[in-house]
Parts: C-alpha cells; sequence; structure tokens
C-alpha cells in the first residue's frame, strides 16, 4: 500500500476543476480548427474587413480557450503536489514550485508542456500576424 500525502480542500477542488477543464481540451481544439478555417475562408474570398475582424477576433478566442484546457491537463499531468491552497504559507509555496519544475521533467508532462507552448506560439503569431484594422500610410 502506497502512502499518500494529504490533499488540502481547495487543492483537491482545483485539481478536481482542472480535471474537467482538461476533458474538454479536444473539444475546444476542434472548435479552435473550425474557427481557423471559417478565417481563412473568408480571406481566400476577400470578405470585408468588419467580417474578417469579427472572424480573427472569434479565433483568438478559440486558441485562449483551448490553450486554457492544455494548461489545465498539464498540471492534471503534474498532479496535486503542484497546486497551493491560498492561504498557504511561503515553505508551501516554495515546495509547490519546486515540484512543479520536478514534475515538468517527467515524460508524461513533457507532451502538454510541449502543446501549451505550441499553442501560446500559435497565439501570438495570429495576434501579431493578423491587421484587424487598415494599416496607415506613413
Amino acid at each position: 500500500m502506497a502512502l499518500r500525502r494529504r490533499v488540502n480542500k481547495d487543492v483537491a477542488e482545483r485539481y478536481a476543476a482542472d480535471e474537467r477543464l482538461a476533458g474538454t481540451y479536444r473539444d475546444r481544439l476542434a472548435a479552435a480548427a473550425e474557427a481557423e478555417r471559417a478565417l481563412r475562408a473568408a480571406e481566400a474570398e476577400t470578405r470585408p474587413a468588419d467580417e474578417l475582424r469579427a472572424l480573427s477576433v472569434a479565433f483568438d478566442k478559440a486558441l485562449t480557450e483551448v490553450l486554457l484546457a492544455a494548461e489545465a491537463a498539464e498540471r492534471v499531468a503534474m498532479g496535486p503536489r503542484v497546486y497551493v491552497s491560498d492561504g498557504a504559507d511561503a515553505a508551501a509555496r516554495r515546495a509547490a514550485e519546486i515540484a512543479r519544475r520536478e514534475a515538468k521533467a517527467k515524460p508524461a508532462v513533457r507532451p502538454w508542456t510541449e502543446e501549451v507552448d505550441r499553442l501560446r506560439t500559435a497565439r501570438e503569431a495570429h495576434r501579431l500576424g493578423f491587421r484587424t484594422r487598415p494599416g496607415v500610410a506613413a
């Protein structure tokens, strides 16, 4: 029988919430792919700028939602040791920080870390590369 560390009620609630959010990852990823497809189709058809802006914002929101789910899945893969309750002292926060760093090196967590990085990069590339307003000639 393995001995386990007791988990604070606040930590257990956050962990359970992250498990629920991580469960929606595939649906949110599909929604982001659909939003991107709609945006790219509208770009190809040279739709009006207002419509492109609305589709761009929808794609950004979808990317943000899937990023939140991927981050939750990463935390779930790391385990409850990386969570800190609100009233925790400095030693508990430091222990959670160390546990987080240790968990990031585990093979089960690494794919989620890479996915979070990929999604962040995609979102930032979209935000930096997509013009939502016409440029001003200087």
